[in-house]
């Protein structure tokens, strides 16, 4: 007898994890976002299985995303979540073709049109602002430096920078691999700067713990963690960090350690890096990903702005700009 559809989500994720080398963040969210789709069928339609979804069904799934708010948040979910829920939903559909079940084509299965997203980025002056805000008198602010300095100078993710370890980082190289989203391998690349400070952290350290960037502050050092694994920042720690040095300096933007990453991958395409070179370092997988940068570092249409504009052409216009006051 054919399962119905809620419980073969179970066999789809055990084949995430062993087959397409899901993440464990992954596995996490899609069986959060397809139990979520199961139950909600079933509560509406009663047990389906695979042959008996339907285009009406998912349209009806849809518009429920739509008009739900959030337990939690008391907002309603944004586009982008909503789409994370159809993008789990497809992959899904994908493998019980895959498996010989008859069922919804994931073609079917639309996805909401996103407003383009903005950027966040610090320029250069910003920039200088936060990595000099840490006291490097310290060891805490040595680190501080070093954190931020790695950020910009790698574009590294935060979770991909708080899971280094020391024996990782070959500064006479100034290279190091990480394993980023999706499993997937990328070799990054440390500033002189980056080094300099890195290596100053470093020769203070006393400890023989592995992490890269540890705590100094916080529950005791379990004597039996021997690498001090429990020493070791987490990504929420370094967001925190992060935060407290633009409040510091009082910065504009409500900068993040992803703001240093889309700060990084700006700075390469205005300074006249190309495309696919960015997406390697950034590790996207899809060159649509990066091409989002391209909106605000295309040089092309500054220099045609600057070329053809009226107001700039001052000399055929008859000098100065007119006062727009009146």
């Amino acid at each position: 007898m054919p399962k119905p559809l809620k419980e073969l989500v179970t066999d789809f994720i055990e084949y995430g994890e062993l087959e397409k080398n899901f993440s464990p963040l992954t596995v996490k969210m899609y069986d959060y976002y397809l139990q979520h789709f199961t139950k909600w069928l079933q509560d509406k339609y009663g047990v389906v299985e695979p042959h008996q979804l339907t285009y009406e069904m998912v349209k009806q799934y849809r518009l429920h995303l739509t008009r739900y708010v959030s337990e939690t948040t008391k907002y309603p979910l944004k586009r982008s979540t909503q789409n994370y829920f159809m993008i789990a939903l497809r992959a899904y559909l994908r493998y019980l073709i895959k498996t010989g079940h008859n069922t919804l084509s994931p073609e079917q299965v639309e996805l909401g049109k996103q407003e383009d997203r903005t950027l966040k980025y610090m320029d250069e002056s910003q920039l200088v602002q936060l990595l000099n805000a840490p006291d490097t008198t310290t060891i805490e602010g040595l680190r501080d430096r070093a954190i931020l300095e790695t950020l910009f100078s790698t574009g590294l993710r935060v979770a991909e920078l708080a899971g280094l370890d020391r024996d990782q980082i070959n500064l006479d190289k100034r290279e190091f691999g990480v394993i980023g989203k999706g499993r997937k391998a990328r070799v990054v690349f440390l500033t002189d700067s980056a080094v300099s400070w890195l290596s100053k952290y470093l020769r203070l350290r006393k400890d023989k713990y592995v992490p890269l960037f540890i705590r100094y502050n916080g529950k005791k050092h379990k004597i039996e963690d021997k690498e001090g694994q429990d020493m070791r920042l987490s990504p929420r720690s370094i967001e925190r960090l992060v935060e407290k040095y633009v409040k510091l300096v009082g910065l504009p933007v409500k900068a993040t350690p992803h703001t240093l990453r889309h700060s990084f991958a700006t700075d390469l395409l205005i300074n006249g890096a190309d495309i696919r070179s960015v997406q390697e370092m950034l590790g996207h997988s899809n060159i649509s990903t990066t091409q989002i940068y391209t909106h605000i570092t295309n040089a092309q249409l500054k220099n045609v702005h600057d070329r053809f504009h009226s107001g700039n052409l001052e000399s055929e216009l008859g000098g100065e700009p007119a006062d727009a006051s009146g």
